[in-house]
């Protein structure tokens, strides 16, 4: 037998040693009986004047409750089944086996619901920053869109405004070409009867002055009226009205007429109303016919500048110190004095 001492749960506020206290109790040893192998239980008697103050223990939660009611449900079941399966002869038990105690198996269970917690504030910042790239993707399209949507309308006010400017001057070019026509076609209609008129009066003077050259008594004085008046005949009245009636007409390079000339083709054109061809160019027409001197000059007769064989402007001499050319593109067809421009010399054809 063994002295023993037993503690009531708790701390004791305020009581007297008596009341916790046994004095010399008898407790059985733990050790079985002969034949009867179960374990023999202890029994404590205690002061029926034992104070036992109350005291409550923390409220758990139920699910903890519930867990520590599994775990211990299950460690007893494994020991009971332990128990009943074990030979009748089986040894005293001399060594113990460590359970999991229930602060690791909350321990770890807290782990657990930390990284699952953690898992998945991981995966709802990952959809978070999902959702905001999306959004912002979404955002840049629909600008990129409506940035596109203004550039295209620009872009068509651009087009329309240069398609109205480009029809307002093709337009506008339409109407100046139209009254640069019209201009043109009353310029010639004028030209045409002035040409008309020119020929008619220089037809009536031609034949006057056969009259009046026929009726000459003396040879000095005929000679003296025929170098002041100088009046056309026959084939040579017919070169000057026709030079004449071209007065006014443009000049152009390479020009034949019927309304623009260059000097050869103006001489070429008037020779042919006298029923002659001339060569082309000024060189060649120069080089045809006689030589004569500007003190002796008469209407018809064909002058040139530069040397005679190679000349590089030519005109038709009208009479009264007068000829007829196509000058050059500012002037077009004009009748000038030869102080205007002195000829380098003179030839006749007829």
């Amino acid at each position: 037998m063994s002295r023993a001492r037993f503690a009531r749960y708790g701390v004791s506020k305020g009581g007297k040693k008596a009341d916790w206290t046994v004095p010399f109790v008898t407790v059985a040893q733990p050790t079985f009986l002969e034949g009867n192998r179960e374990a023999l239980i202890a029994v404590v008697p205690m002061s029926h004047t034992a104070h036992i103050p109350s005291h409550r223990k923390p409220r758990r939660s139920a699910s903890k409750l519930a867990l520590r009611a599994g775990v211990a449900g299950g460690v007893l079941s494994t020991i009971a089944v332990a128990g009943a399966a074990g030979p009748a002869n089986a040894e005293p038990v001399t060594e113990t086996i460590e359970m999991p105690t229930l602060g690791s198996l909350t321990t770890d269970l807290s782990t657990a619901v930390a990284a699952s917690a953690e898992a998945s504030e991981q995966e709802a910042l990952g959809q978070s920053l999902e959702a905001q790239e999306a959004a912002a993707l979404q955002a840049a399209a629909k600008e990129a869109k409506k940035a596109k949507a203004e550039a295209d309308r620009k872009a068509e006010a651009e087009r329309a405004e240069k398609a109205r400017q480009e029809a307002e001057a093709k337009a506008k070019a339409e109407r100046e070409r139209a009254e640069a026509a019209e201009a043109e076609a009353r310029a010639q209609a004028q030209a045409r009867a002035s040409r008309d008129s020119a020929r008619t009066q220089l037809t009536t003077t031609a034949a006057s002055a056969s009259s009046s050259d026929s009726g000459s008594d003396s040879s000095d004085s005929g000679s003296s009226a025929s170098a002041s008046t100088q009046v056309a005949s026959g084939s040579a009245a017919a070169i000057v009205a026709f030079a004449r009636a071209q007065i006014g007409d443009a000049y152009v390079m390479g020009g034949t007429g019927p309304n623009s000339w260059d000097c050869s083709g103006l001489v070429q054109a008037a020779y042919r109303q006298a029923g002659i061809d001339l060569p082309r160019v000024s060189g060649a027409q120069s080089s045809m016919g006689t030589s004569v001197s500007l003190s002796n000059l008469q209407p018809g007769d064909i002058l040139y500048w530069g040397s005679r064989s190679g000349s590089y402007h030519v005109a038709i001499y009208v009479g009264g110190g007068k000829y007829v050319g196509a000058q050059n593109p500012s002037t077009g067809v004009v009748e000038r004095s030869l102080d205007w421009d002195r000829p380098s010399g003179a030839v006749r054809i007829l």
